[in-house]
Formats: structure tokens, sequence, C-alpha cells
């Protein structure tokens, strides 16, 4: 069994929601049935980059996490892309043997039987800036396979009123699901410089708006990583 992936790296930091801040390896799947207009990793979406994308075995997978990691356990995020079209439970099952956590995010489009084994299943719904159209049901498929996982929880990129309001709506057809908020950075070329002001002021815009509507269900953080290490890859 080889699985297509585009990257592996870290230790780093994870830059958004509800595990920010905590120490990661990621492992970036290749391959993704969304194309969002504001993609901030086509290189593991765009079918063009497959020929750069690695087959591997979930053994080799593990390998490269305990490489990076020093053989210390820590928390494995399975991103993309999109890591649902793909079965990485035989990683899952291969890391739990040496104490590693996994954490997990899709945008909720195709469930999956290992989302049970996650101990973060992050879904991550896009709004209509986007440009795709969510399936309401098949995202609650993906929230029935993970109802074994530790935490499941609910991530949206808002880039402007529209999303807000597509967001709050969101909610509302899954009010047990925590939810995390984030404003979108609308500069992903890796070749250009991002703006920390920019970003500052789109996340005091998105507070603001919150506070203002007297909608305080969600928490609102910053992309961490963007903040720090702009569109670099592999940070």
């Amino acid at each position: 069994m080889k699985l297509r992936i585009a990257e592996i790296f870290g230790p780093t930091i994870q830059g958004e929601g509800v595990l920010i801040g905590e120490p990661t390896v990621f492992v970036r799947a290749g391959g993704c049935d969304y194309r969002c207009s504001w993609c901030d990793s086509l290189h593991a979406v765009d079918s063009a980059f497959r020929h750069d994308w690695a087959p591997m075995s979930p053994d080799a997978i593990m390998d490269r996490v305990r490489e990076l990691s020093g053989g210390q356990p820590l928390t494995v995020s399975l991103s993309g892309g999109n890591p649902a079209i793909q079965d990485f439970g035989p990683v899952i099952a291969s890391g739990r043997q040496s104490g590693y956590r996994f954490a997990c995010e899709t945008q909720g489009s195709v469930a999956r039987p290992w989302f049970a084994e996650l101990d973060t299943l992050v879904l991550s719904p896009k709004p209509p800036s986007s440009g795709e159209t969510v399936d309401w049901a098949a995202f609650a498929d993906c929230v029935r396979a993970g109802h074994a996982a530790r935490q499941t929880v609910m991530k949206i990129v808002i880039f402007d009123q529209a999303d807000f309001d597509w967001a709050r709506a969101a909610h509302d057809r899954h009010p047990d699901l925590p939810l995390f908020l984030q404003p979108g950075n609308p500069e992903v070329d890796p070749a250009l410089p991002v703006d920390p002001a920019m970003l500052a002021q789109r996340l005091e815009w998105l507070t603001d708006r919150a506070m203002q509507a007297g909608w305080f269900a969600p928490r609102i953080l910053p992309q961490l990583h963007v903040l720090i290490w702009g569109n670099k890859r592999g940070v």
C-alpha cells in the first residue's frame, strides 16, 4: 500500500485552530477533491505537481516522522490537499504503537472510518469566497465517522462579510462542534512577503464583527504560522 505524500516536515508548531502552538510533525498528502480560490498549498492540490509527490508506505511515513521528531512521540498532523481521499488508517495504527498522537484537517467532503482513531478531527468547510460548495450531507457523515475521536471541531477561514454570515449558518447546522474562526490570508504566493499589519487588521475586523453581532460561540485566532514565517513551505 502506497500513499501519495507531498511533503513531511517538522517538528514545528501548529499554526491555527484548536491545537495552535502545539509541537507537530506535518504529513501533507498529495491530491484534493476541491480547488479553493485562495488555496495556500497548491503544491499538494494541483495535479500539475503530482510528479513531485512521493509514493510512501505507512511504515516509511512513520519512519520519517520518527526521524524528524528524534523518536519523541508528539502530534502528527495529517493535512493536504485532502488527506481523507486516502487511507491513513495504517499510518495511525503504526504511530500509535510508538505513542504518537494524530490530528487530521479535512474539508469534510469524504468520511473515513479511521476518523474514529484520531485524537483531533478538524473539519474545515469552505465558505463562499473559496468558490466551492459544501455538501452538508457528506459533512454530517464526517461528523458521525469521527464520533469516537477524542475531539472533533469545526474551523472556518473568513475573508469577508459573506463568509462571516455563512459561518454563522454553518455553526447553526452543527452547534455542538467547537468553532474556530481565522481571518484568511489573501496573499498566498510563497515568493511574496506577507504584511503583518494587514493580517492584524483582518483579525481586528473579524473580532469586532463577532463582538458587535453578539456572537460569542467561536474562538477567533490568527494564522500563527503565517505571522511567523509568511508563506514559506515546510514550516
